[in-house]
């Protein structure tokens, strides 16, 4: 079983609202609270002491009354003074209030939550509400110079029986008043840097000194009362939220999950405008080609053609005499004259053959047979494209729809 202690001070919203831990608000609006549960959730505060929701003799001040009114007793004259500092400096815009260092997230209380086990196992609700008074105890004995306990909740109306407990750290500044300031009380307490070698920052801190010996304290009273506990740290975690959490918590693998899916889209969409862009340069490519073969085969033609009917011509008339009863000297001179002809149409031929070159090379006309050839190319990409479009759409068509997970549902 994971015992569980994880702490904040403020979330999305700004500083966590205690105004949860004592239900004083509506819980019909809450789909992860059971109204017919509520009077078994159990409170404590520093004024009041215990209480249990569903006695007859209501408390008489709420948690945010209790905090507010803590603060006012212990850190009123602070902020008094600071405030007659502020405007001895002319700074009369740094005043502060109560309820400003209440809604601080530096200054405000900090919540941790205590829990054992999860919605799938946990311990029953009086052993969690005794290993937590025990833990109190210490706590208040170990640190309460300095940490002082304002409040807490176990609550017993949601899935898993868990407790949200309140507490804020205080020290003495330089003019020897009390004030809320986290890093100075844990220091006065004995709390070094994790790493003393290292500077302080967010990795190297003394809270994470205080968070690991308050865990520690929590997993031996735990061992104490027979529980087997994995002494593996786990600072929260979808597998030991409260149900609302957990369904959130499954919204947002969802999320990410469908947000590796997208990446993945994109990237098969990059990959695929790059194939489009290739076709379009090897569309060009085989254009330009296709039009200079092309033109290698209309001047060839040309040359052929241009002569052909020509030279048949005159080689039957040469063959005509050379069979007749002319003499010898008829036929040398005949010879001759063919041989004159043939000349002269084959200069005829290279000059129109040179000519349709030209007409081929023209910039204009190469340029607008390339963009027809390519224009032809297109279409018949285009229907290939359609045809694998239908394809694919007919294949997600078949393919079973994944199941949504919304807010609220039951897991």
């Amino acid at each position: 079983m994971k015992a569980t202690r994880h702490n904040g001070r403020a979330g999305k919203k700004g500083t966590y609202n205690v105004k949860h831990n004592d239900r004083n608000f509506d819980v019909k609006n809450s789909d992860h609270i059971d109204e017919s549960r509520v009077a078994q959730n159990v409170y404590w505060d520093c004024y009041q002491g215990y209480c249990f929701a569903g006695s007859e003799e209501p408390r008489q001040y709420t948690f945010s009354e209790v905090e507010r009114a803590y603060y006012f007793e212990h850190y009123g004259d602070h902020v008094e003074a600071q405030n007659e500092r502020n405007e001895a400096a002319r700074h009369k815009e740094r005043n502060r209030t109560i309820d400003d260092i209440l809604k601080n997230k530096n200054t405000c209380p900090e919540e941790s939550v205590l829990q054992l086990g999860n919605i799938d196992g946990t311990v029953p609700a009086s052993v969690l509400a005794q290993i937590s008074a025990e833990y109190f105890e210490e706590f208040d004995k170990r640190f309460g110079s300095h940490i002082h306990i304002l409040d807490w909740a176990l609550h017993l109306d949601e899935t898993t029986p868990h407790i949200h407990e309140r507490h804020v750290f205080d020290a003495l500044n330089k003019y020897g008043e009390v004030c809320p300031q986290q890093d100075k009380a844990l220091e006065e307490l004995g709390f070094e840097l994790p790493d003393p070698t290292k500077p302080k920052g967010r990795y190297n801190n003394r809270k994470m000194s205080f968070d690991a010996e308050c865990r520690k304290m929590f997993l031996e009273i735990c061992h104490r009362h027979g529980l087997e506990i994995d002494m593996e740290p786990v600072y929260g975690g979808k597998s030991y939220l409260e149900k609302a959490d957990y369904i959130v918590q499954k919204l947002k693998d969802e999320n990410e999950k469908l947000a590796e899916e997208n990446a993945q889209l994109r990237s098969e969409k990059d990959d695929l405008v790059m194939k489009i862009t290739d076709v379009e340069q090897l569309i060009d490519e085989v254009a330009t080609d296709a039009y200079e073969k092309a033109c290698g085969v209309v001047t060839d033609a040309v040359r052929e053609e241009t002569q052909k009917a020509d030279v048949k011509l005159i080689d039957d008339y040469e063959a005509s005499i050379m069979r007749g009863d002319n003499t010898p000297k008829v036929k040398n001179i005949a010879q001759q004259i063919f041989a004159g002809i043939r000349d002269l149409f084959s200069r005829a031929a290279e000059k129109i053959l040179g000519s349709v070159k030209r007409t081929l090379n023209d910039p204009e006309v190469k340029a607008k047979s390339i963009e027809e050839i390519k224009g032809r190319a297109r279409v018949s990409l285009a229907d290939k494209l359609a045809f694998y479009k239908e394809e694919a759409r007919k294949r997600n068509e078949t393919r079973p729809n994944k199941p949504s997970i919304r807010r609220g549902q039951e897991l």
